[in-house]
């Protein structure tokens, strides 16, 4: 989601200090308060955004510090088998500005820096072969970026200039749950590491001033460099699950599962061994989290359009050459920020293919049990920041889409003179009109527990809505997709 910002729609503010109630002045005042604050979330009339009063820049700063000297302790430890209590140790070291016998000087303020089950995390990554030296490289050796859209809550998002990682602030219960969740969550990952779950790759806690900022480090699900022409944060319900037209009016609004009715009605078709696969996969998982209450999460869905993609570019091409005449370009702008395109400077030698491996083969289209559509002639030229293109294959296991539900779809692949671009991993997919479709999805938003209040809420939804059990929140989508020609 996307914070909002109001205008000042009166000549002039009412008095510093003074809440004038019903009046025009006193509406003005209460919308800007909301323009500027969404949870612990506030952006300065300056620009600076802060948590919890707290410049999210010095935030940042001061977590990649915590982890760096975190890591480089627990590589001083043996590698050994995880132990129950390993869950539940905690690690709390402090920072003082002007430095200490183990930490070093910086020119934040005092903070302390906590981190929770580091060797039962350390052997969560090593399952998912993440080398330390990759997880540290992504997370401290350059500047995170942090999202300028916030989520609902107002949690303050940092992505790693490798896409691979995504650090979301978390509440206090949710740290708590996670905590209480972790044991039989890391069993089960450990067991089943081809999943939709989130991967949580450490919990760590900020504290400075009084104030404690949790945090989260897990995996990213929408690579920024590639544009998502729709995204959807999907619960399987039809209650309130509409976009609303503040949403709809944003470069990237996220859809619902309504949204994904009316643009899909008659749904997205997979291949048949594909459309298997991850229906096993999603329904392995939603038991998972019903054996520990999980009922509040979402599934989100991005979906990139190749041929869209292709359209996009010629129209830009034939605009950009009638207005100026001017040399085709050899990259397309990024006309959406972080979620749009990104460049490559060079061309790869070969046809890559979706999953990052060079292939020399005829060109060709999706191939298996998709009946009833017409290959494109062409392929999309698929763009990305140079610094990303050097990354063929995500540093960790089992992350893309596509190795969660253990699928072996073919590729689709691209020609060389379109720039053989290459996908992350999406799942192929076709759109009823024969578009060429990247399916990027994953379970998220699972650490709220199952208490009263939730239960309450899910039994009015069951009540109200259409019956679908939100614990099948891809109800919608199972439905749609099997509707095959």
């Amino acid at each position: 989601t996307h914070s909002l910002r109001s205008q000042n729609d009166v000549t002039q503010s009412p008095p510093a200090g003074r809440l004038f109630s019903g009046s025009r002045s006193g509406r003005w005042e209460t919308e800007s308060k909301r323009a500027k604050k969404l949870g612990h979330r506030r952006v300065t009339e300056q620009g600076t955004v802060t948590y919890k009063k707290t410049p999210t820049s010095e935030i940042q700063r001061a977590i990649q510090l915590g982890i760096q000297h975190s890591i480089s302790i627990l590589q001083q430890k043996p590698v050994r088998d995880v132990l129950f209590r390993d869950f539940e140790v905690v690690e709390t070291v402090d920072f003082p500005r002007s430095g200490s016998k183990t930490t070093p000087a910086h020119n934040l303020s005092d903070f302390r820096f906590r981190t929770f089950a580091p060797v039962a995390f350390r052997s969560f990554r090593d399952t998912f072969e993440l080398d330390i030296r990759d997880y540290l490289n992504s997370l401290c050796s350059q500047e995170l970026r942090e999202l300028s859209n916030p989520g609902a809550s107002g949690s303050i998002f940092y992505i790693s200039t490798d896409d691979e990682f995504i650090l979301k602030t978390v509440q206090h219960k949710e740290a708590d749950f996670l905590q209480k969740l972790l044991p039989e969550y890391y069993m089960n990952l450990v067991q089943h590491t081809r999943t939709l779950l989130p991967k949580f790759y450490g919990l760590h806690c900020y504290q400075s001033g009084g104030k404690n900022i949790r945090f989260v480090v897990m995996n990213n699900l929408l690579p920024s460099s590639i544009k998502m022409h729709e995204k959807y944060d999907l619960k399987g319900s039809s209650y309130k699950r509409k976009a609303s037209e503040r949403e709809l009016a944003k470069s990237s609004p996220t859809l619902k599962d309504l949204d994904f009715k009316e643009r899909h009605p008659e749904g997205i078709l997979l291949e048949a061994d594909t459309y298997d696969a991850l229906m096993k996969t999603i329904e392995r998982d939603c038991r998972v989290l019903e054996s520990f209450r999980i009922m509040d999460y979402s599934f989100l869905l991005g979906i990139h359009n190749l041929d869209q993609a292709e359209r996009d570019r010629q129209t830009y091409l034939t605009k950009r050459h009638t207005t100026d005449n001017a040399k085709t370009p050899a990259s397309l702008p990024d006309s959406q920020g972080d979620e749009g395109l990104g460049t490559l400077s060079e061309p790869l030698p070969n046809r890559a293919s979706a999953f990052g491996e060079a292939r020399s083969t005829t060109p060709s289209s999706f191939t298996g049990n998709l009946r009833n559509t017409t290959p494109p002639k062409t392929a999309s030229p698929f763009l990305r920041n140079p610094f990303r293109a050097k990354f063929q294959k995500r540093i960790t296991a089992y992350s893309t889409a596509m190795e969660s539900i253990e699928a072996k779809a073919e590729p689709v692949e691209v020609e060389p003179d379109e720039r053989s671009h290459i996908l992350m991993g999406g799942i192929p997919a076709r759109s009823k009109s024969g578009d060429r479709l990247f399916l990027y999805i994953g379970i998220i938003d699972i650490l709220q527990s199952y208490r009263v209040i939730k239960k309450m809420e899910h039994t009015l939804k069951s009540v109200v809505t259409d019956g679908v059990c939100l614990s099948f929140l891809l109800g919608t989508l199972i439905h749609v997709t099997t509707h095959l020609p």
